[in-house]
């Protein structure tokens, strides 16, 4: 795939957390200047969202779980038309709930890995969810866990196999543990947490990562990168605030090494929440150029 003709998709999907501003990160960053940052950049457009609604569904326990699946089957259809012109789609989200729909484009594809950037691991069920956000379900719903209407799009479940994943930068475990949620060292994923790439450094931690990757016989993967795995001193235009996190230098030599591989096809950003941001801009701007300088390492 080819890493320099990017198509930008913007999907400014909330329905998978509360509705407080991270359906504005695709302007935010353009406006931080993402897009003079990169080479060879068309706009791809812009997915409307359905209605959100704020009661958690009976029969899944989750917000909008209709929406949720709705908007994954057009992300999906998007993601695929991008792929199909042999261009690379880089994705504006948006919560992590949209992870959903770009796998299940690949899934249609065939056998796609994972590399999962996040300061969360975002393996909770249902059941210890407490707010009912499939933002904090997502990694468990492409692996195949419950609620099935998300987690079974189109009979595909699951949308990635675990052996086919790698976590990377989480921070949450004690947190996490707190709410009785699953634990996602005790699957067959590829996990880095914050303390473990701190031990081999940011970019052979990557590397490492990679090299499980492309050890399995995939097709390609999808990179996810959630704002929160930096540094909560400057990247606190988040929902769910945490202490520590990587430099925006770290993340953008490890981001820079995943998105080297010849297997990668495609990337999406999420959960930067503008309205968190100050009036500057700072968080916008810094996310912006981490994200550019990954791509300028991986040419």
């Amino acid at each position: 795939m080819n890493r320099k003709a990017l198509s930008i998709i913007d999907a400014p999907s909330d329905l998978g957390l509360r509705r407080t501003g991270v359906s504005g990160l695709p302007d935010a960053l353009r406006a931080a200047g993402l897009l003079e940052g990169l080479e060879d950049v068309r706009y791809s457009g812009r997915l409307s969202v359905p209605p959100y609604i704020s009661l958690r569904d009976p029969p899944t326990g989750v917000l909008n779980p209709d929406g949720i699946r709705a908007f994954s089957l057009r992300l999906a259809e998007r993601v695929a038309s991008v792929l199909d012109l042999g261009r690379f789609p880089l994705v504006l989200g948006g919560d992590c709930s949209i992870l959903l729909g770009a796998m299940l484009a690949l899934r249609r594809r065939g056998r796609f890995g994972l590399f999962f950037i996040d300061g969360h691991a975002d393996f909770y069920s249902p059941e210890s969810e407490p707010n009912g956000e499939v933002a904090s379900m997502d990694l468990a719903v492409v692996t195949g866990r419950d609620p099935a209407v998300l987690a079974n799009l189109e009979g595909r479940r699951p949308l990635a196999r675990e052996e086919d994943v790698v976590v990377f930068g989480f921070r949450d475990a004690d947190s996490a543990a707190v709410y009785r949620s699953p634990d996602v060292r005790d699957t067959a994923m590829h996990v880095f947490d914050l303390g473990e790439v701190r031990r081999l450094g940011p970019a052979e931690a990557a590397r490492q990562g990679v090299a499980a990757l492309e050890a399995s016989p995939l097709e390609g993967y999808w990179v996810h990168l959630d704002a929160d795995v930096l540094n909560d001193e400057v990247m606190p235009a988040v929902d769910y605030r945490m202490p520590n996190g990587l430099e925006a230098d770290e993340v953008a030599e490890a981001l820079g090494t995943v998105l080297a591989s010849p297997l990668v096809v495609g990337m999406e950003v999420t959960i930067y929440n503008p309205a968190l941001d100050d009036r500057e801009r700072s968080a916008a701007r810094l996310l912006a150029r981490t994200v550019t300088r990954a791509f300028s390492i991986a040419t």
